[in-house]
């Protein structure tokens, strides 16, 4: 292959292929004007005709007589997410983790997932919401969510907030599929290829995973005990001015650590300073028995917005998210979700979520649910302890344990010797976008029988 220095027509074309294959222009996207062009790369007019015409001639773009040039639908290869994310082995890549703890048969152990057996979850209140659902309105059971979603949802969500000391109109609130939707509409919304986004370092890998989608450029900032390192998160923003920040802030994944008053206030402020939006995922709120700070109701949904699920308390198979946001952002969201689903999450599944949630089952389920849970990660905590992996701290709520494993130890190395032994685990850089994370591990305190230990201990041993 030949070193020589690309001539200019050359540097032109590979600024055009390179857009394309970037995805910052897409099929039938124009490209811009041959003055433009020229005046942006320093060229002639001239060189740029030729760029064009040799483009055109490969297929790459096409000429439309009196209206410019644009990409030609062949000239852009499908979109491969493995191919857009930072080469990672399988262990420790959000693809590859996400299909294992999904695919496995049910028999694994899973202490890796991030959801609670069935056998904790509200199965007969789920039941008996779904026979009362399938006895009503036939138009329930057969025609489309309407763009909102069910307004009885709505308003008990608006009451969770207004007790929160968030005051919001239903309006405001929109259902989704799920959480995971509502983060895909907010990253459809707000962001372009090659916007910056920042993440906690370490982070929930779908974060990860969902930004690859986007072609957002991540850049992430040390999680403490109390929230983000907000010194450093200060010189990042200022650096990068990311256009989101994307976090937890109760009960974060996978640390388990939740934000302290004072983070709270001086990551506003930074964000503030930058012109940062903040999406605060709220999936965990129901675990707490104390509630911690919110980053919604500091701000009143002005910079922050809030998203949240169902699928760790409820149920993961009758999917229902929510969105909340400022008026104007809503009715785009809601327009954007007509687009892409023409309407709102299932009426069946948001039916069956509104039930159960006003019935008074479901505040005994939880009364239940975090005192069992307290009990289980004392003991999975001193269990694990006893093998020399530590918890980095006692979380407040919750079923996650992030763990230091005994020096000298890498969890990537024991997540792969682990799955050849049936058991899925959550190695730390999974979490960690910086992959400084190979000496923790995140544990389901809920997933954890007295095999999962047998197994631990002899992969240590081993």
């Amino acid at each position: 292959m030949s070193d020589a220095p690309l001539t200019r027509t050359q540097s032109v074309m590979a600024a055009i292929r390179a857009r394309i294959e970037g995805r910052m222009l897409g099929a039938g996207d124009k490209l811009p004007s041959i003055r433009r062009l020229a005046g942006a790369m320093g060229v002639s007019p001239a060189t740029v005709v030729e760029a064009y015409d040799r483009l055109v001639a490969e297929g790459l773009i096409r000429a439309v007589p009196k209206s410019g040039f644009f990409v030609a639908r062949r000239g852009v290869a499908p979109m491969a997410l493995a191919e857009l994310a930072p080469a990672r082995p399988p262990e420790i890549d959000p693809f590859w983790v996400s299909r294992q703890a999904l695919d496995t048969p049910e028999d694994t152990i899973k202490p890796g997932c991030g959801w609670m057996p069935a056998a904790m979850m509200p199965q007969e209140p789920l039941r008996r919401a779904m026979r009362e659902v399938l006895r009503g309105a036939d138009s329930l059971l057969t025609d489309y969510g309407s763009t909102r979603g069910n307004p009885a949802l709505r308003r008990h969500l608006a009451l969770g907030f207004a007790g929160e000391g968030l005051a919001v109109d239903v309006d405001q609130i929109m259902l989704t599929a799920s959480g995971t939707q509502a983060i895909d509409l907010i990253c459809r919304f707000l962001l372009r290829p090659g916007d910056t986004v920042l993440v906690d370092d370490p982070c929930y890998f779908n974060f990860q995973a969902l930004l690859t989608a986007h072609q957002a450029r991540i850049v992430s900032v040390p999680y403490t005990a109390t929230g983000p390192d907000v010194a450093l998160m200060e010189q990042l923003a200022q650096a990068e001015r990311p256009r989101l920040y994307i976090t937890n802030s109760a009960l974060h994944n996978p640390t388990g650590a939740s934000l302290s008053p004072r983070v709270a206030h001086r990551v506003l402020g930074i964000a503030a300073s930058v012109g940062m939006t903040i999406v605060e995922d709220d999936i965990f709120v129901d675990f707490e028995s104390q509630p911690s700070p919110r980053l919604t109701v500091l701000d009143g949904l002005v910079d922050v917005i809030r998203i949240g699920s169902f699928s760790k308390t409820l149920s993961a198979a009758a999917r229902c998210g929510y969105i909340a946001a400022r008026p104007e952002w809503v009715n785009a969201l809601v327009d954007l979700q007509v687009a892409t689903n023409f309407g709102g999450p299932s009426p069946v599944a948001s039916a069956v979520v509104a039930h159960v949630l006003s019935s008074g089952t479901y505040r005994k389920h939880m009364d239940d649910l975090r005192r069992k849970l307290t009990r289980l990660r004392g003991e999975v905590g001193v269990r694990l302890t006893a093998l020399g992996i530590e918890p980095w701290l006692m979380p407040q709520g919750g079923f996650y344990l992030w763990c230091r494993l005994p020096e000298g130890m890498d969890s990537r190395r024991l997540a792969r010797a682990g799955l050849e032994r049936g058991l899925v685990l959550a190695p730390g850089n999974v979490f960690s976008p910086s992959e400084t994370a190979e000496r923790f591990m995140r544990f389901n305190a809920t997933q954890m029988p007295d095999r999962a230990f047998d197994h631990l201990a002899a992969l240590i041993a081993e």
